[in-house]
């Protein structure tokens, strides 16, 4: 199945930003609860892209943790002061992490999903030219984004193995030095601000629900909206355990739910943590098991 991630996709995109050097961990940006960019086509006209509220500002492990789309649209595709990756720089870092690629697990059918770029967009819209806003909303996961769930299983594992990670298998007991392991060109260090913010969503930002006292979690949530009208959504939760010393990923989407319903992907993956703190100690005590 293919679904549109949300704001999964922004550990992908702070790390490009390290990456690239065009932004640090204790770089700040401020979100009034919106950005405004001139109109190519009406001067003193505005187009106004929103966030979900005024975070004041924010450095990289909050802005994770509270899922800032002001800083992700800054850091995506640049605005005033704040350079910004590009698409194709976004894209860069997409594909690094597997998206655009299937994992080669033993299944049928895998898809491959997408991510746009002005290529993209020349082919299925012709005529309508790539525009910033195109970027920005890329940078959150949103607009051509589609994704697998084990697309997104693989993300969170690269981010939990700080850029290694074993192919992927349905067996759970093959030996990890028989597996081949995808090594990211990304410096171990740009991890730890990702992890950071992840753990920090856990303990006090929006990602609070899977706060337990069986095992740390760090956790990206994403809530994609879908259609014009936007009244359906995709929930999504990613994430490994235990911090500490990570030895599991999980990735949760709930799709096409009714937008505002609380009963999303945080809310059932934290029925599966305590079913495992109760059922499954060994694994949830230390990453046992």
């Amino acid at each position: 199945g293919l679904y549109a991630p949300g704001s999964i996709v922004k550990p992908i995109v702070a790390l490009g930003g390290l990456t690239e050097g065009i932004i640090t961990p204790w770089t700040e940006i401020y979100s009034s609860g919106s950005i405004r960019v001139p109109n190519p086509f009406l001067p003193g006209a505005y187009t106004q892209f929103n966030d979900w509220k005024a975070h004041g500002s924010l450095d990289m492990r909050r802005a994770i943790a509270w899922s800032s789309n002001v800083y992700f649209y800054e850091l995506g595709g640049g605005f005033q002061g704040q350079k910004g990756l590009g698409i194709y720089r976004l894209k860069k870092y997409a594909n690094m992490f597997g998206f655009g690629t299937t994992t080669g697990i033993e299944l049928r059918g895998e898809g491959v999903g997408n991510y746009p770029d002005p290529e993209w967009k020349d082919r299925v819209f012709p005529g309508d030219p790539w525009r910033i806003g195109d970027t920005y909303f890329t940078a959150i996961g949103q607009y051509g984004v589609q994704i697998t769930p084990l697309q997104a299983i693989k993300e969170a594992g690269l981010i939990a193995g700080r850029g290694k990670l074993p192919q992927i298998h349905l067996e759970h007991d093959v030996p990890s030095w028989q597996l081949e392991t995808t090594r990211l060109d990304i410096p171990d260090a740009n991890f730890t601000p990702i992890h950071e913010g992840m753990r920090k969503g856990v303990l006090e930002g929006i990602a609070n629900g899977l706060n337990n006292p069986y095992v740390s979690i760090a956790a990206k949530t994403g809530t994609a909206e879908l259609g014009v009208t936007k009244n359906r959504v995709n929930s999504w939760v990613i994430g490994f355990f235990p911090y500490e010393k990570p030895r599991y990923a999980f990735a949760l989407v709930m799709e096409r739910g009714i937008k505002g319903n609380t009963f999303g992907a945080t809310y059932v993956m934290r029925q599966l943590i305590d079913w495992m703190g109760e059922e499954t100690p060994g694994v949830t005590r230390a990453g046992g098991g």
